[in-house]
């Protein structure tokens, strides 16, 4: 029954994305935020269809933790589940991501219209540069950045070194960073097909200031909150919460 329903919603997501692909061509001439908020529509559908269809909700832990303004959020990486959901959770944004990825067909031209940061992967100080660049333009416009400093999907219980360039990013520009944890990959794993039923937990850490901090210590505390909560998150259920009575069903 879950591959069942699982294959049904894939057929949805993959129907519905080339509907919307072409769709968003026709909101070029309007601004960004504008672009985004039509394509990002896409997002919630597959949120509502994951959980009418597989039987896959979320709930959000540490809400009241997100500042009033831009920031910049320093994530886990799991699942394609979180490229999804976060466009529902957290306010208009962009995303730092590997430039192939503009590629794909439909996915990549209405990924293209929300002004992604793209970068070469390979490109050491020069994508670092980018991403300063295009993030202090896209914080000053009032969209947030997401970065997944880890730079890949990993698997549940897998961990990466952060790499540095949102840190720089936070460093460079003044804007706090909001660091996130959630346990995606066990519900929607990687490299999987099926989808599995349950309730995933996103966890909202507390603000961290970057005025008067180091790009290395903005991503030493990031990492260590992060690896903190997912160590609790991929204990077993039960164990309680990472953010208090602060809970918000998806």
């Amino acid at each position: 029954m879950v591959a069942l329903r699982s294959l049904l919603f894939n057929l949805l997501m993959f129907m519905t994305v080339a509907v919307y692909a072409v769709l968003s061509l026709f909101t070029l001439p309007f601004p960004g935020l504008t672009r985004y908020r039509f394509i990002s529509q896409w997002a919630r559908m597959q949120i509502w269809l994951l959980k009418g269809i597989c039987g896959l909700d979320y709930r959000v832990e540490g809400h009241e933790n997100l500042p009033a303004g831009p920031a910049i959020i320093l994530a886990k990486h799991q699942s394609s589940w979180e490229t999804l959901a976060f466009q529902v959770i957290f306010p208009p944004q962009v995303w730092v991501l590997k430039r192939e990825l503009l590629f794909i067909p439909f996915f990549g031209w209405g990924l293209a219209m929300t002004q992604p940061i793209a970068i070469d992967r390979g490109g050491g100080v020069h994508a670092i540069d980018q991403i300063v660049k295009q993030g202090r333009d896209r914080l000053d416009s009032g969209r947030w950045v997401v970065v997944f400093p880890e730079g890949t999907r990993l698997a549940p219980g897998q961990s990466k070194r952060h790499g540095v360039g949102g840190a720089v990013l936070a460093a460079e520009t003044g804007y706090p960073v909001v660091p996130v944890a959630h346990n995606a990959g066990s519900f929607w794993p990687r490299h999987g097909f099926n989808k599995l039923p349950g309730t995933i937990r996103v966890v909202i850490g507390p603000v961290i200031e970057s005025h008067g901090r180091s790009a290395q210590e903005i991503r030493d505390t990031a990492e260590q909150w992060m690896r903190q909560a997912m160590s609790e998150l991929e204990q077993p259920a039960g164990e309680g919460s990472l953010a208090g009575d602060g809970s918000q069903a998806g």
